[in-house]
């Protein structure tokens, strides 16, 4: 089956808040991390079948759901998991909190490096813990572990690693050798795991694989949690749906409580679409992997060209981390929202002077923003008096 991703709907046309943000006016969106495309055929007949049945009673996950998710993993990526390690919810920012209230107690810390998915940042401080963090730093032309600088943010109350593989904003995907000094680090100063791993269907390079950190061995299994769900890959992130995969027994116990009385269980909706995306959406997957490779060098070709500009090319996910500090730009979003293109603002993410951009869409519309960003960085160069200060 061809799948056509230059053909997407109008999302103007419906409530959204991806497109809702710039109503009225000229901007294109290419901000929040949801894509143009409609979900997958597969996706859309499983959930027009429920819908016909006319009944919403509560559901839980059923046998075929959990067997699809359980095959996808050994299919995909290698790692056997026992049924009984899942524990479902309504998103992965959801599980990072509980992770916050599941691990150490009251005052102690929880690690992340920066930039950073946003509610990373959020989540100790929403459970009364305390952030430790470190830059990742960029070298030889990839974001990498700052492996002393990270070393010294974790001190004795450090008690949760939170890692995001494949990352988000800078599409790195971790290698074996860095996913291994992770865990050694976490077996020396006895820290829980939590990584986000919602990504990991959306590897854009041949040459690399996703490989989930607890599939490394039984003894890093047992002190992390996995999040994952199809929200990304299949892009159907309203339906929500997630799993916490979580082998060891105390933990998961401890995760399950700090859920109890505040997570509600998942929309049946949300587990419907799950078990296609998993079970039947692997044609479709691979048709977008192919488009959104397209997209990426579209998007790095044309970042090269712009003074100031400069990125690493994302090994995975939908999501370029443009570095905007040599190009004399203040407020690099709001400068490019002014040229008509919507991008995530670098500072919520920990790492000022920097946009993210979602090329999770057509290719008319992405070249459109791309020339709109370029416009915008020629006009600037024109000013009287511009110029372009390095920052380190």
């Amino acid at each position: 089956m061809d799948f056509d991703f230059n053909q997407t709907p109008d999302r103007r046309a419906i409530p959204g808040e991806k497109w809702g943000r710039y109503a009225g006016r000229d901007v294109l969106p290419l901000w929040v991390a949801d894509m143009d495309f409609a979900a997958p055929p597969s996706v859309l007949e499983a959930l027009a079948a429920r819908i016909a049945h006319g009944v919403f009673g509560y559901t839980h996950p059923w046998p075929a759901l959990v067997e699809a998710v359980v095959h996808s993993l050994a299919r995909d990526h290698g790692w056997a998991i026992d049924p009984g390690w899942l524990v479902w919810l309504p998103g992965v920012v959801s599980a990072f909190n509980l992770a916050c209230r599941a691990v150490g107690a009251e005052g102690d810390e929880v690690f992340t490096a920066t930039p950073i998915y946003p509610p990373f940042l959020a989540a100790p401080g929403n459970n009364g813990r305390r952030l430790a963090q470190a830059p990742l730093i960029r070298a030889d032309g990839r974001w990498q572990w700052d492996r002393a600088a990270t070393r010294a943010a974790i001190g004795p109350r450090t008690r949760l690693f939170m890692l995001c593989n494949p990352h988000n904003p800078a599409g790195r995907v971790f290698d074996q050798d860095e996913l291994l000094w992770i865990a050694a680090l976490a077996e020396e100063r006895d820290l829980v795991i939590c990584s986000d791993e919602i990504h990991c269907g959306l590897v854009l390079d041949p040459d690399k694989a996703h490989r989930p950190i607890a599939s490394l061995a039984p003894e890093i299994a047992r002190r992390t949690i996995t999040l994952l769900a199809p929200s990304k890959t299949w892009n159907i992130p309203a339906l929500y749906c997630a799993i916490a995969i979580i082998p060891d027994a105390v933990l998961r116990a401890r995760f399950r409580h700090a859920a109890r009385g505040i997570v509600p269980e998942i929309n049946v909706l949300g587990l419907v679409a799950a078990e296609a995306a998993y079970r039947d959406g692997e044609p479709w997957r691979r048709a977008l992997i192919a488009h959104l490779r397209g997209n990426r060098d579209r998007v790095v070709e044309a970042v090269a060209a712009m003074p100031g500009l400069s990125m690493s090319a994302p090994e995975a996910t939908y999501l370029a981390w443009i570095d905007c500090r040599a190009a004399g730009l203040e407020d690099p979003a709001a400068f490019f929202e002014a040229a008509g293109v919507g991008l995530s603002d670098g500072r919520a993410f920990g790492l000022p002077g920097f946009v993210r951009l979602n090329f999770g869409c057509a290719r008319t519309t992405l070249d459109e923003a791309l020339t709109r960003m370029a416009s915008g960085i020629r006009d600037q160069e024109k000013q009287p008096g511009a110029k372009r200060p390095y920052i380190d």
